[in-house]
């Protein structure tokens, strides 16, 4: 599911001109990054958080359910938050 929620979000973020790479590790979680031009690359994860899924863009180590930090994986803006939050 982590794979399925990535790959959507990234599939939106392109259409907001929002270069992306799915990335999959042989070991770990997959993660998006986002590769806004001229800025620091970001990494989103998704996150089982009950019974549903969240993105976060903040580090492992970061308490993740700060408001401003994540975003429900369902929710029809989601990639709109990310942009708005992370990139402007």
């Amino acid at each position: 599911m982590q794979f399925v929620h990535l790959l959507r979000l990234g599939w939106e973020l392109r259409g907001l001109g929002v270069s992306t790479s799915l990335v999959l590790p042989a070991t770990g979680r997959p993660v998006l990054e986002l590769m806004p031009a001229g800025r620091a690359r970001v990494r989103v994860m998704a996150v089982r958080r009950g019974r549903d899924w969240v993105f976060t863009w903040r580090p492992w180590w970061a308490r993740p359910w700060r408001r401003g930090e994540c975003v429900w994986a369902g929710a029809d803006n989601a990639a709109d938050v990310i942009v708005s939050t992370v990139i402007a």
